[in-house]
């Protein structure tokens, strides 16, 4: 009977081991499923915030990269301003230079000659001084229609950095 006893004790032990083992094993496969699902979950995070970052890096970019274009379309108009304006100060010069030789030509005496000679240099002077005035606007209204874009575009990433800090 002892042996009976005993034997009872021992499948009692072993069934409560058993149980215990069972219950902890069980624990364990749970605490594993949430831990895989929390990983699963930390890398999905993880990836969609690398997309969302790449995504904003290639838009960035691309204003960027429209800034750069705007700025070049802006120095070109002003490019062409100037060309335009240089070509139309120059015939107009070139047509005054001819006039000024033709009424020398006709000039009666040596003091009517100095008069038109004089009274030419005062205008072209004039003409040629009021034309650099009027190229400098153009020049400078040009330089900054030109950095514009690229102004704004760095005001907006120097914004976007300090409010991501």
């Amino acid at each position: 009977m002892a042996d009976s006893a005993e034997t009872v004790n021992v499948k009692k032990t072993v069934e409560a081991a058993t149980a215990q083992v069972k219950a902890t094993a069980e624990k364990t496969q749970a605490q594993a499923e949430k831990i895989q699902a929390a990983g699963a979950q930390a890398f999905r995070e993880a990836a969609d915030k690398s997309v969302a970052g790449l995504t904003e890096l290639n838009a960035e970019g691309k204003k960027n990269l429209e800034a750069v274009v705007a700025s070049a379309t802006a120095a070109q108009k002003g490019v062409e301003a100037l060309s335009a304006q240089t070509v139309a100060y120059g015939k107009k010069s070139w047509e005054d230079g001819v006039a000024a030789a033709q009424s020398l030509a006709q000039a009666r005496s040596v003091q009517e000659a100095l008069e038109l000679q004089t009274n030419w240099a005062k205008s072209a002077a004039e003409t040629y001084l009021a034309e650099v005035t009027r190229m400098t606007e153009v020049l400078t209204a040009s330089v900054k229609d030109s950095f514009k874009p690229i102004n704004e575009r760095v005001t907006a990433s120097v914004e976007k950095f300090q409010a991501a800090r």
